[in-house]
């Protein structure tokens, strides 16, 4: 009996360890690599992040990139950046490999707008957002959710301004402190009084 009960529980172990793993994305976040390249965007004020998703369960999944704009610590607008179950096209609905990759352009603007080009493997869009008289938002990765579900929305991207702490002879930005701070990031503006920022969510779920 003893025996038994071993090869059982050990059956069991062999059957539900592998859904552990089942439906995650790995997510990981890059820079341009070439020199001159970030010479030039320095130079122009110019933001570039790219991002690749890689899980086994990625192919047929759709996606979405939405963002929420949060001024003086409320959410005041929620909107789709791109949601590929509105392709026309069955084909491009859905993601065809175990890799995903997505690359972001962006710049502040004389305008007081964050303007941003997102470009997927087949095709890309343009946004503009309302933005403060501030040049000094930064476009940044949330590190914390390097691993994500599949099924469920995840942040991935802020483009925030910094947190202000004043010093002797002048002001301190912190940007870095802010994120480590382990507040939630929709409560930033609130704990930090960050007049605004914009918070990009993601999120693959089957057709």
């Amino acid at each position: 009996m003893k025996t038994k009960a071993t090869f059982s529980a050990t059956t069991m172990l062999l059957f539900l360890t592998p859904f552990t793993f089942l439906g995650q994305v790995k997510v990981t976040y890059g820079y341009a690599e070439n020199q001159e390249l970030l010479d030039y965007f320095q130079f122009e004020g110019i933001q570039y992040l790219k991002m690749s998703f890689t899980g086994k369960e990625l192919p047929n999944k759709t996606y979405c990139l939405s963002v929420k704009e949060i001024w003086d610590g409320e959410v005041k607008k929620e909107s789709n950046i791109f949601d590929s179950k509105n392709f026309p096209y069955m084909q491009l609905k859905t993601v065809g490999d175990t890799i995903f990759n997505i690359r972001i352009i962006s710049k502040f603007s004389a305008e007081n707008k964050l303007t941003m080009s997102f470009n997927f493997p087949t095709h890309s869009t343009k946004r503009s957002f309302e933005a403060t008289s501030l040049d000094n938002y930064v476009l940044r990765p949330v590190y914390r959710t390097q691993t994500a579900e599949i099924g469920e929305k995840f942040y991935l991207l802020v483009y925030m301004l910094p947190y202000e702490v004043k010093i002797e002879g002048g002001v301190m930005q912190q940007y870095c402190a802010v994120e480590n701070s382990g507040y939630e990031i929709e409560t930033w503006g609130k704990e930090f009084g960050i007049k605004h920022y914009l918070v990009f969510e993601m999120k693959f779920e089957s057709l």
